[in-house]
């Protein structure tokens, strides 16, 4: 079952080695409603911490020319926030770890100056002048003014199960983690995004929450996730229902696995579970990704002993981002990574029986996040 809760997964997890080499996120995304006008805007909020061992008394970005010249690698607390669609923009604030408060614990708590997270609320942050974003391109980020005060209710989870088990943690089995605990997730409250007033409810938030932690990002990167969704079989929303997929290239002990990704459907309260570390349910998966002139394209398909799952979703660049994060030793690699909030399409469920497929249901899939991205060069070392 993999709508498992476990706060304690959502706990800070740099500790030991990871440490000085190692960071841990919170990502939040969501839309809102413009408060005059009623019209939806996608935006996204991120608490990104890297390398705490190395803290010093203002945060060290790793793009820095001088830092770089030095070898030496970064380390801050970097809030990340920004919207999609129209005029589409992302904007980083970063602060020194030692003027961070972080709770060790779960249920998780970070907090510096005006920006705090948890588990139930989101308050914060962040205003970059244009001139300042020209004069610094080691903060990778637009321009823009962005302020959020929200509480978060995680609804449904997605538990990758023994591959995020304190065991593999501890040993740091993988170079990447993944837990959602709330890949259903309703937001209240309310966004200011260059002025003008936004409204985020419960009802039409369409909220999602995860965290990743380790030592190196994936290539290819690969996100799919919904909960405003549709059945093409009835015509009537599917209020308790959510998709989400992740993956790309794996590492455990520093090897590179085979490209697989890990996906799952709560459909109406039923499970579909295409996870490939759950070797019993036989997982198979194909996926492929297309960037056009205007748009990008995502195909999946994913099949179990059970039960078969095909994702189709696309975006128009025009209100998607190429996001920037700096791995821990201070490289970028992941220079063209596509990322939105405004993706749509279908997706297919069968049910295996005796003799063939049976469609389940084929469903409209809006408000779609989504990202794909490759190193720039090919990763054969697996470090």
């Amino acid at each position: 079952m993999f709508n498992h809760p476990d706060i304690t997964r959502d706990a800070f997890m740099l500790h030991g080695p990871l440490s000085h080499r190692g960071y841990d996120w919170w990502w939040h995304s969501f839309t809102a409603q413009d408060a005059l006008t009623g019209e939806d805007k996608p935006f996204f909020i991120e608490f990104f911490i890297c390398n705490p061992a190395l803290a010093e008394d203002e945060p060290a970005l790793g793009q820095l020319p001088e830092n770089q010249r030095a070898g030496k690698p970064p380390s801050y607390l970097m809030v990340k926030a920004g919207c999609w669609g129209e005029a589409p923009c992302q904007l980083h604030r970063f602060f020194s770890l030692k003027k961070t408060r972080i709770h060790g614990g779960a249920p998780y708590e970070v907090e510096a100056e005006d920006c705090f997270a948890s588990e139930t609320a989101l308050r914060g942050s962040v205003t970059v002048a244009a001139a300042d974003a020209a004069a610094h391109p080691e903060w990778m980020c637009g321009a823009g003014s962005l302020s959020w005060d929200l509480t978060v209710d995680k609804q449904i989870a997605f538990n990758v199960g023994y591959g995020a088990s304190r065991p593999l943690r501890d040993a740091e089995a993988f170079a990447m983690y993944w837990h959602a605990e709330g890949m259903k997730t309703a937001y209240r409250g309310t966004i200011t995004c260059n002025g003008r007033e936004y409204t985020v409810t419960p009802e039409r938030c369409y909220g999602y929450a995860d965290k990743n932690w380790g030592r190196d990002f994936t290539s290819p990167w690969v996100w799919l996730s919904s909960n405003c969704l549709r059945s093409r079989r009835t015509g009537q929303e599917l209020r308790n229902s959510v998709f989400d997929i992740g993956g790309g290239r794996p590492k455990i002990y520093f090897v590179p696995l085979d490209r697989r990704l890990l996906g799952v459907f709560y459909y109406e309260g039923k499970e579909y579970d295409f996870n490939f570390s759950h070797v019993w349910l036989n997982v198979k998966t194909d996926f492929s990704f297309e960037e056009r002139e205007d748009t990008v394209h995502w195909r999946v398909r994913q099949e179990n002993r059970f039960a078969v799952m095909e994702t189709e979703i696309s975006c128009r660049k025009a209100e998607m981002l190429l996001v920037n994060y700096e791995a821990p030793d201070g490289s970028k690699r992941h220079n063209r990574l596509w990322n939105g909030g405004t993706g749509r399409g279908t997706v297919k469920l069968y049910d295996k029986e005796e003799g063939g497929l049976r469609l389940v249901d084929e469903i409209q899939a809006d408000h779609v996040g989504c990202e794909y991205g490759e190193y720039d060069e090919p990763d054969e070392s697996g470090t």
